[in-house]
């Protein structure tokens, strides 16, 4: 299979067409080209399963990239190289198959705006990119596709560029993630310098041999964890998380391809690519769990009190994201992939069914300005109902209840039942603050005047990922036997977890309904208006207050920093450098004149210039 480069070039030729066009192509035909090069990309992904089904996995070799000789016979040299495996198959079917609906639902959500071109063209290159860091053999080639990601994901959450919030809703995006990236370079680094490769496949090998792990523990171990503080960022874990809600600022489609099938799952995907470095770094690995456990907890009561409507299914992806990573820290590394396939086909529905909403309230996104929607938007209410439930595990009928409960499993089997209660506590919480929204925006008193929504392009994207998001789509297996470290094969006590999770998921249904449906209102509101319910809720609807320690800590200090600089005399003295230049300029300038014999006399002079600079180098040496 020499065509898998074809899955990238489809949606990178469309983001040149779009690029290239400058916005002069009708709507009609942008949408065309951008939901179209990914349909492409698509189909093709459907021959490769088919091919991969009956051959297995390979290698495409394409080009060498970079080839510099080095010490010692040794040459870094890196080929551009894409591999096909059972987990890169599972990644780009959801980047592809998901982003694909995305591009779909946003030809009809993104009519009539500004930049409708620029929008494809940019969610092309998204797709592009991401294909790349799932594809690559090697981690300076992910490196490359990972760094795109990023660079995609600030020009989309700054795409309403007019308004200031969402232009630094896109740089604190962007920074935040740099950071992490950072860490994940110097782990590169790190990695090359002792084992002198960055092939993923090599790398594992070397992580699985017990002498090279004793001879190379210390640089193991510190390599993990610079990959996991690139994780971290991408994935949007504490500390780096606090970019994830304040993206919402782009639009809705967006919000649904970063938060659903595309960048934020990219963290996970990396740590389960090199399973084998955090095998042999078990201390980083445990660190994972722990903080992708803390992680769903802090993001469960943050959703739990916010008011607009993508802000919940921010925190809400932001929990999911936990419980991926508490999967890889307790070793269910099947169940974490597992859960990133449903979770991007619930929450792509969420966000979708959102961006419906939105549209249906002109434009409004405050849950307590909707209610009583279901008559009017009822496909968009079942979206919401079916998205729903998965997100909370809703038991035996959806995707969601059987990707969470082997990551539940996953981590009492391997002995870590503290982590597994925090996630059972996890799940408690997610049906609860998912059926507020659900309750708040569509029963209840009719508070705004909405419209109905149409469209086969707004139709057809919900009722497929209905679909997908119900138990249809938990029997879609990941193929990754091979890829990635099995489970125990003992099963004694899972029923029995099985049985209480769907309890504790259906109580919390039944909490929701109490309190936002129910009787249970009054103490709501008693609740929040205590002075201990005040502070909980403000510092909860705050995300803990993250935000404004990291603006006393860094921002400020740093900006306080720059102000100084800018004042006499330090100013001046930064000038000197550019003002040097400045008269450089000035004076190669001012010798263009456009005689001909000012240019022979000076190309004279210059060789004089050389030929006595080298008569003077030769008789130095030769008195030496």
């Amino acid at each position: 299979m020499n065509l898998l480069y074809l899955t990238i070039l489809f949606p990178l030729l469309g983001f040149l067409l779009l690029a290239f066009s400058r916005g002069r192509w009708s709507e009609n035909t942008s949408a065309k080209i951008g939901v179209g090069s990914i349909g492409l990309s698509l189909l093709f992904i459907l021959w490769i399963i088919h091919y991969y089904l009956h051959e297995g996995s390979f290698i495409t070799p394409l080009w060498t990239w970079i080839n510099v000789p080095l010490h010692d016979n040794f040459d870094f040299n890196i080929a551009l190289n894409l591999a096909l495996d059972g987990l890169s198959l599972t990644m780009i079917s959801v980047v592809v198959g998901i982003g694909f609906l995305i591009h779909m639902f946003a030809s009809w959500y993104m009519r009539g705006e500004e930049g409708y071109s620029r929008f494809f063209a940019y969610t092309n290159l998204f797709i592009a990119f991401m294909l790349v860091l799932v594809l690559a053999d090697n981690l300076l080639l992910l490196y490359l596709g990972w760094e795109g990601v990023g660079l995609c994901s600030y020009l989309l959450i700054g795409f309403y560029y007019t308004n200031p919030k969402n232009g630094a809703a896109a740089i604190k995006a962007f920074i935040v993630t740099r950071i992490g990236d950072v860490f994940l370079a110097i782990g590169l680094f790190i990695l090359f310098n002792h084992f002198g490769t960055l092939d993923i496949a090599e790398l594992n090998v070397i992580a699985h041999n017990p002498a090279m792990v004793t001879a190379h523990s210390e640089a193991i171990f510190w390599a993990a964890l610079m990959i996991v503080g690139g994780a971290f960022g991408k994935s949007a874990q504490l500390p780096l998380h606090t970019w994830l809600a304040d993206a919402m600022a782009g639009p809705t489609p967006v919000s649904a391809l970063i938060h659903a099938a595309t960048m934020v799952t990219a963290g996970v995907y990396l740590i389960a690519r090199t399973n084998g470095i955090f095998i042999a770094a078990p201390g980083v690995l445990y660190f994972v769990g722990c903080i992708g456990a803390i992680t769903l907890l802090v993001a469960g009561c943050a959703a739990l009190v916010q008011t607009d409507i993508k802000r919940v299914l921010a925190y809400s992806t932001m929990s999911q994201l936990g419980y991926m990573f508490l999967a890889l820290g307790v070793q269910a590394w099947d169940a974490s992939i597992f859960h990133l396939m449903t979770h991007a086909f619930f929450k792509a529905l969420l966000f979708l069914a959102s961006g419906s909403v939105i549209v249906a309230c002109h434009h409004e996104q405050d849950i307590f300005k909707m209610g009583g929607l279901y008559k009017k938007i009822p496909l968009t209410y079942a979206a919401f109902l079916v998205g729903g439930a998965a997100l909370a595990a809703l038991p035996l009928v959806t995707a969601g209840f059987y990707s969470k409960d082997e990551i539940l499993w996953g981590a009492m089997a391997n002995g870590h039942s503290g982590l597994m209660v925090i996630g059972l506590c996890g799940a408690f919480l997610t049906s609860i603050y998912t059926f507020r929204m659900i309750f708040l925006v569509f029963h209840g008193e009719e508070k705004i005047h909405a419209h109905s929504v149409e469209g086969i392009t707004h139709h057809l994207p919900l009722i497929i990922l209905i679909i997908l998001s119900t138990a249809v789509g938990a029997f879609i297996t990941p193929p990754l036997a091979y890829v990635l470290p099995a489970m125990p094969d003992s099963h004694s006590g899972k029923i029995a977890l099985e049985f209480i999770s769907g309890i504790i998921a259906t109580v919390g249904i039944l909490v929701a309904v109490y309190l936002y449906l129910g009787k249970g209102q009054h103490w709501v509101n008693k609740i929040s208006q205590s002075e201990k319910g005040r502070f909980c809720c403000y510092w909860w609807y705050k995300g803990w207050g993250f935000d404004a320690f990291y603006d006393k800590v860094f921002v400020k200090p740093y900006l306080y920093i720059a102000k100084l600089l800018h004042k006499e005399p330090l100013n001046s003295l930064m000038n000197v450098f550019s003002g040097i230049a400045k008269t450089g300029n000035t004076v190669a300038v001012s010798t263009q004149t456009g005689h001909l014999r000012w240019y022979a006399i000076s190309l004279c002079m210059g060789a004089v210039i050389v030929v006595l600079c080298t008569v003077g180098i030769w008789l130095s040496a030769a008195n030496m």
